[in-house]
């Protein structure tokens, strides 16, 4: 299955895209799905990578009707044998009694924050074929087995957790797979919605790149340790050397090795002295490494003279001639235009602090025109021609530079593409200040005036065969700095000897650079096949060895173990514990945190051990909570803290804060409320998510209270145990737990 297909966007192409806002997207997913209905290409799956996008894209089409008489009655039959299980409270949930009107016009929701028997009658229906139009999360295209005709993909990008960022090849192909059914379709069609501007690099990959990588992620749990730890004779080295992630790294290695011997092979066929002897190479070598130490004592000079308070006086005005460097490349002299210091620095109040925290670039800022050639003019494709003749109709009227899109101007580059355009570098982008100053008018954007500068620059360079002056770091600069004057003298002396070497003294300037480069590059090769063995060896090393060593200190620390590694009380209780932060549970079974609290406090309070949607309020989480269930949690994270302290101590790579962030308060209430008995539509009020992820969470949750009762059973606490097993009971029951429909 497979096809091809784009749909129109909301907004021009370019602009500032809004993230489902705008009745511009929503009018086009409608023409598309009105589009599909009359060419019947349904059933059709509309992918989002949102919840509240799916729901909001349904309500939109909640006017069409695609379902004739029959298939109502049919969908209605469905649906109300499928909640009977329910109670009466459960049916008249305002998920429950909002779905059927829209099923029954052939439009269907499914994503994680339904129901889970609402997900499974919404499956159900699609199998059938009595859903026309299903709006869908990704999580949909995974694992079950759900075909349609066609595929509508609503955006590009998506939230990762992280940052949002083009879909992958993997996920596009797994989504856009889903078109075509097997033996009723000859095709199945994908229609692409954009709303932006997309690079044809990304287009391709994601349509035609790799799948992708299937990496191990093995990590080994404090639980897992506990339970290698407790039965005899078994090494949890042994289990690390047979793991796929041992075998991946270990499988990397050959490549390496094989790698590093190509760029020695290289780096010995390179001639440093042809048909020279090795006193000749070793001669070379002694040059270059005298030009490179110049070459180092020159940057720290540099770095000095570049200090603002010897630097500043000369660059303040315009005209003077600057040799620039960005990110590595060199833009060679340019014309000084004017001179800037961020707004806020040296100013008092919380204003100028914002000011000077903002990460908005150097403190100084100086607009230099540089020679540069745009990026475009290097590619040389067809596709690319059409491009390169409208640049270079454009080529004057740009006057703005930044290194990703401009290039510097080489001697052998057409001079029509060429053009000064103006730059915005920081102190740091100095490589030499000249004595030179030129004329600059106070507006450079028109294209006679950056000309002028261009010719006049141009005539400067030639009127200097040997070089442009440069101001002298202590009369000019007045660099009386002790520091400097001794690299002033490293310098001289390196000059000299460098001057009175032999390779300057008997040697061709042409052939001296020749024997130099050579040395350079067959030094470069040797040190990288030098760093490829070295790093072919540490995958040979066993992976986790060191995380391993240290969560054993951390268990030794915490009395899980005992000097000898023997699994103690603490240790067996970690072991029945795998749906939460073992670690942490366990100090607050043994600091006696639940002795004290009602069952329905206990399990209110290990809602914040599973509960992983991000909390809005920053401040505190607690905050609004009442005394009986903000005592336990701060009692939580307390024992958080302490634990945090001892991996740190160890030197477990851990952020404490971070650590304590993740027991979130924000179900606290609402697991309080259902354990006493409230109905599921006034506990859903009280948490601010979909009702798919509630129910998640107190399945979750009942799972992690059992674990708890094994392991009160384990050490023998029996009151504690029976106050667990009757939190379980409390959890079990209505909605929350009902049976699936598939049994």
């Amino acid at each position: 299955s497979g096809g091809g297909g784009r749909g129109g966007g909301g907004g021009a192409r370019g602009q500032k895209r809004k993230r489902g806002g705008g009745k511009g997207p929503n009018q086009d997913l409608h023409r598309i799905v009105k589009l599909i209905m009359t060419r019947n290409l349904n059933p059709v799956i509309v992918f989002s990578f949102s919840k509240k996008d799916c729901e909001k894209y349904a309500l939109e089409l909640k006017r069409e009707d695609y379902t004739d008489e029959v298939e109502k009655d049919l969908i209605s039959q469905v649906y109300s044998n499928a909640i009977e299980s329910l109670s009466e409270d459960d049916r008249k949930l305002p998920q429950v009694e909002a779905l059927l009107p829209l099923l029954k016009r052939g439009i269907g929701i499914h994503h994680g924050g339904l129901l889970p028997i609402l997900k499974e009658i919404v499956e159900i229906l699609f199998s059938e074929g009595l859903i026309k139009c299903l709006f869908a999360t990704e999580t949909f295209a995974i694992g079950i087995n759900m075909p349609a005709k066609t595929v509508v993909f609503t955006d590009t990008r998506k939230w990762d957790g992280k940052e949002i960022r083009w879909v992958t090849s993997g996920e596009y192909i797994q989504m856009s797979g889903r078109a075509g059914r097997r033996g009723k379709d000859d095709r199945g069609v994908v229609i692409q919605m954009m709303d932006e501007k997309m690079e044809p690099a990304v287009c391709k990959g994601i349509l035609y790149g790799d799948p992708d990588p299937l990496n191990s992620s093995y990590k080994i749990s404090y639980n897992m340790l506990l339970n290698m730890l407790r039965v005899e004779d078994v090494d949890p080295e042994y289990l690390l050397r047979a793991s796929f992630h041992q075998y991946q790294q270990e499988s990397e290695a050959p490549a390496l090795e094989t790698k590093a011997d190509e760029m020695e092979s290289e780096a010995n066929a390179i001639e440093v002295v042809p048909d020279g002897s090795p006193e000749d190479a070793a001669a070379v070598g002694e040059y270059f490494g005298m030009d490179r130490q110049l070459l180092l004592t020159q940057r720290k000079m540099m770095r000095i003279q570049r200090r603002p308070e010897h630097i500043l006086p000369f660059v303040q005005s315009g005209g003077r001639l600057i040799d620039v460097t960005i990110d590595g490349e060199n833009y060679g002299w340019g014309v000084i235009v004017r001179y800037k210091r961020k707004a806020g620095t040296g100013t008092a109040g919380s204003a100028g602090k914002a000011a000077s925290n903002a990460e908005t670039g150097p403190t100084h800022c100086i607009d230099v025109l540089l020679g540069c050639v745009d990026r475009h003019f290097d590619d040389v494709s067809k596709d690319a021609k059409s491009r390169r003749e409208e640049d270079l109709t454009n080529l004057g009227l740009l006057w703005r530079g930044t290194s990703r899109h401009c290039r510097p101007s080489l001697p052998n580059d057409n001079p029509e593409i060429a053009s000064m355009r103006e730059f915005t570098v920081g102190l740091d982008a100095i490589d030499r200040i000249s004595a030179v100053r030129l004329f600059v008018p106070q507006d450079t954007k028109p294209t006679e005036a950056r000309k002028n500068i261009m010719n006049s620059l141009g005539e400067v360079q030639r009127r200097f065969p040997d070089g442009l002056p440069l101001l002298d770091p202590v009369k000019d600069l007045k660099i009386n700095v002790g520091e400097f004057n001794k690299l002033l003298e490293r310098a001289s002396e390196l000059k000299g000897r460098l001057a009175s070497h032999a390779l300057s003294t008997e040697v061709e300037e042409k052939v001296r650079l020749e024997r130099v480069g050579a040395y350079e590059r067959k030094s470069e090769l040797m040190e990288g096949a030098r760093m490829l063995r070295r790093e072919a060896r540490s995958c040979q090393t066993m992976v986790m060895k060191d995380d391993l060593r240290k969560m054993k200190r951390v268990l030794k620390e915490l009395g899980h173990v005992d000097g000898a590694g023997v699994i103690q009380t603490k240790g067996r209780t970690a072991c029945e514990i795998n749906t939460a932060n073992e670690l942490v549970v366990v100090e607050l079974v043994f600091a006696g945190v639940f002795n004290d609290l009602t069952v329905e406090q206990c399990v209110a309070l290990m809602s914040c051990m599973i509960y992983d949607e991000r909390s809005k309020d920053e401040e505190d989480p607690a905050q609004g909570l009442k005394s009986y269930l903000s005592g336990p949690y701060y009692k939580l994270i307390e024992h958080a803290r302490s634990v945090a302290k001892v991996a740190i101590s160890c030197k477990i790579e851990l952020n404490e804060d971070e650590f304590v962030d993740k027991f979130n308060p924000g179900m606290m209430e609402a697991v309080y409320a259902w354990c006493k008995g409230a109905k599921f539509v006034e506990v859903q009020k009280l948490t601010g998510t979909f009702e798919g992820s509630t129910i998640r969470a107190l399945r979750r949750l009942e799972e992690l209270v059992r674990q708890l009762a094994s392991a009160s059973k384990a050490i023998g606490n029996l009151e504690l145990q029976a106050k667990f097993e009757k939190g379980s009971d409390l959890l079990k029951r209505d909605i929350v737990f009902c049976s699936s429909l598939y049994l």
